[in-house]
């Protein structure tokens, strides 16, 4: 996750060259831009008259001659006239940008982040109308255009805690904490009762520490808050509001001693295994940790994940949509390459297995750990886009401002702080973001 955000700052230069190539590209080079009908008709064929050899670009490298492999003969039992190659990306950004001024790129593959949201029809399939697609599919909105959706999320990430289970039973926690103030008694339970680091920073590698910030609509209880919300909120750091609240858990959890004993020899490889292995029982992180941790060690059933305690009235996870998976306009086998997608999608597992996320899917259920939350009356929601004419305000903010909402470095003074190394108190250090933010905030609405 960390890499994909460095990925996408370090190859924003690029869309700037690109998006004046676009202007540039005549109509012979990209073909008839203005169709944006989705040609469903490859659903009702025969899989056996679906045939052609297709090329799938995926940033998998890590499972591309493995994972990749089974799910190209389990999609041949369905559709064994589709030969399916696999080329695998290390940046894949960097790599697939050029290959978008010709019609060499792929037949599947992942819509770039760095292309502009208008010009997406210029080089990607249509797959079906945005108000019937978004029934059946979670985060198709990101990168539709005027009503067409052109790709479905490959999985959708959330953000919580993960928790041992066996170290909990042995702490006496019976039921899970809801609110923050019960999740720091649980924690104090496990450092009486059990030799378990009851939370664990993971403050020496510090990128661990920006996952606190994705919780944040957990803690508000309102999807629209992050992006509607704050950009115009004076002072969103005072006591009570959502930021003040999540940091809150941090500096008390490091204040009390429920954190490692020397937070600045943390090893994120090494916490993973400690995790599986009962010396470590909560962390705060993504989904897509859940199976790093439960494939480190041999206690894999003892990993449980739930929500970031709250004391909003409902309870949201909050849903991240990965990378879309999409279809090139230029695919000589679109057939193929559509069956592929849609299989891909519903039938392949990647987004649980894989991607440590949900499926984009509706239809397709949630894993076990999250199908309880769900009974509960826990919500699973996107989060709500910037209002139209305020895109990108809050980052601007956010960067103007040094706060640096989704950085490690103010993270990390919250710790030091709280474990003595800094003379600084909570209240003190959000009144310090507080002056930071509006002092930008005011020059970046004004302007």
């Amino acid at each position: 996750m960390k890499l994909r955000r460095l990925l996408v700052l370090g190859l924003l230069a690029i869309l700037v060259t690109f998006t004046t190539a676009c202007s540039n590209n005549s109509e012979s080079d990209q073909g008839d831009s203005g169709n944006k009908e989705a040609d469903l008709s490859w659903k009702e064929k025969d899989p056996e008259e679906i045939k052609g050899d297709i090329t799938v670009i995926t940033q998998r490298t890590d499972i591309v001659d493995t994972v990749f492999q089974d799910y190209a003969k389990e999609f041949n039992k369905n559709y064994p006239n589709v030969n399916v190659e696999f080329e695998a990306l290390t940046d894949y950004g960097g790599e697939i940008m050029p290959r978008m001024n010709t019609k060499e790129y792929g037949d599947v593959l992942l819509i770039p982040v760095q292309i502009p949201i208008e010009n997406i029809p210029d080089y990607f399939e249509p797959l079906g109308k945005l108000d019937e697609m978004k029934e059946e599919y979670r985060g198709v909105e990101e990168r539709a255009v005027d009503g067409t959706v052109y790709g479905i999320p490959i999985a959708v990430t959330y953000t919580g805690i993960v928790y041992n289970k066996a170290v909990f039973a042995e702490a006496g926690i019976e039921e899970l904490p809801s609110t923050p103030d019960e999740f720091i008694t649980a924690l104090q339970k496990v450092k009486d009762n059990t030799d378990a680091i009851p939370m664990y920073t993971n403050y020496g590698a510090g990128w661990p520490l920006t996952q606190w910030e994705g919780t944040i609509t957990t803690v508000a209880g309102d999807v629209a808050y992050y992006n509607q919300v704050m950009p115009k909120e004076k002072s969103p750091f005072d006591p009570g509001k959502p930021h003040y609240e999540l940091y809150k858990v941090m500096y008390d959890a490091a204040e009390k001693g429920l954190i490692e004993k020397d937070p600045l020899t943390t090893d994120w490889e090494a916490s993973k295994v400690m995790m599986n292995n009962g010396e470590i029982a909560t962390m705060v992180l993504g989904s897509w940790a859940i199976e790093q941790i439960e494939e480190a060690g041999e206690h894999a059933e003892d990993i449980g994940y739930m929500p970031f305690p709250t004391n909003a009235d409902k309870v949201i996870f909050p849903l991240g949509a990965d990378l879309n998976i999409t279809v090139n306009k230029n695919s000589e086998h679109k057939d193929a390459a559509l069956a592929w997608l849609d299989w891909f999608i519903n039938d392949s597992g990647y987004a649980v297995e894989q991607a440590g996320g949900i499926n984009a899917a509706y239809d397709v259920p949630l894993p076990s750990e999250l199908a309880e939350y769900e009974e509960q009356g826990i919500e699973f929601q996107l989060l709500a886009p910037a209002k139209e004419g305020e895109e990108g305000l809050l980052d601007e903010i956010d960067k103007e401002s040094e706060v640096g909402l989704w950085l490690e470095d103010k993270k990390k003074v919250i710790i030091e702080a709280a474990i003595g190394n800094r003379d600084m108190t909570y209240d003190e250090i959000m009144e310090q973001w507080n002056e930071d933010w509006d002092a930008e905030a005011k020059k970046v609405i004004e302007e």
